[in-house]
């Protein structure tokens, strides 16, 4: 019972943290509260990071990190950071599709608890989304290579000269099996210990 009541303590503080109330309506500033009201296409849209342009992005940089020496930064901490500004972007213009009677002042707010409060999780949401499609990408490479691979042996063995090349290996392995099976059965029967068997019997 006292594990169940920190676990509710926990997600009512999390949801606390994820709303913001203003003139009497609650405003969600973490997205994906949103997903029951999202088809298919707005879904893709806000979970692929990539799906706008740097001219979208780039001027809203000092915006949404006035604290950062852009120049200073490694390019992958560029792409996260990048990423997480389309991440405030995609939740502004949710928020502004859902909560349509936001003045441009209340939206501000909503900005600047969201720029407080969420930025670091976007960060590792972001970092966990690049993470998974870039272990996708690797295994659809390792796919792609092990299926090229048996395509050039596959080729290679419907060849012509190939199977020309390959029927006389076949038939000296064959014989050498076969010859070498002969001799080891050969030598079983000449074994001394069976020849002893017969002796004592006699």
């Amino acid at each position: 019972m006292i594990n169940l009541k920190n676990s509710d303590k926990k997600i009512t503080k999390h949801l606390q943290q994820d709303l913001v109330k203003i003139s009497g309506k609650t405003i969600f500033i973490n997205p994906f509260l949103y997903w029951r009201r999202f088809d298919e296409n707005t879904n893709r849209w806000l979970r692929e990071p990539g799906q706008m342009s740097e001219d979208q992005i780039h001027p809203n940089r000092n915006r949404f990190y006035p604290e950062l020496e852009w120049a200073e930064l490694s390019h992958e901490q560029k792409l996260i950071k990048d990423a997480t500004i389309e991440m405030f972007l995609k939740t502004l213009e949710l928020i502004s599709t859902f909560h349509p009677y936001l003045t441009s002042g209340q939206l501000l707010e909503v900005e600047r608890k969201m720029a407080i409060i969420k930025k670091k999780p976007f960060e590792k949401w972001v970092t966990k989304s690049f993470a998974k499609k870039a272990k996708l990408l690797e295994n659809e490479k390792r796919k792609f290579q092990r299926e090229r691979f048996f395509s050039c042996w596959k080729e290679w063995f419907s060849l012509e000269n190939t199977q020309q090349a390959l029927l006389p290996l076949i038939v000296i392995i064959f014989l050498s099996t076969f010859i070498g099976w002969s001799l080891g059965i050969s030598k079983n029967s000449c074994n001394p210990y069976f020849e002893q068997n017969l002796k004592q019997l006699n």
